[in-house]
């Protein structure tokens, strides 16, 4: 059961990044098809990143009971995928939000 522990938790950041994105239509439900689209060329190059970091033997996958073992390619865990989404989503909802913040901060003033 140690071994879902990492995902679990990536998927319970991820529905918290959902909930507060939901709340204050910041990023995937100000305008859905931008921003799937801006999530799958940010975990595209995110993931590249990754298979050049392994090739150049820079990353390299560390032992834990508390990933499932499961790999998307040599030396990438499937955990990866979901923690590159989950980076992406929240540094969005955070760069969405800080315009939103400085605009409503420029108008009360």
């Amino acid at each position: 059961m140690t071994g879902l522990a990492y995902l679990a938790a990536l998927l319970l950041s991820l529905g918290g990044v959902a909930a507060i994105d939901r709340r204050w239509r910041l990023f995937v439900w100000d305008r859905p098809r931008a921003a799937l689209v801006v999530l799958a060329v940010g975990l595209g190059y995110f993931v590249v990143w990754d298979l050049v970091g392994i090739a150049l033997g820079l990353f390299h996958r560390g032992e834990t009971p508390w990933m499932t073992g499961l790999q998307v390619a040599p030396e990438l865990p499937v955990e990866e995928l979901f923690f590159l989404v989950l980076l992406s989503w929240s540094t969005m909802c955070l760069w969405c939000g800080g315009r939103r913040w400085a605009r409503h901060r420029g108008e009360t003033r």
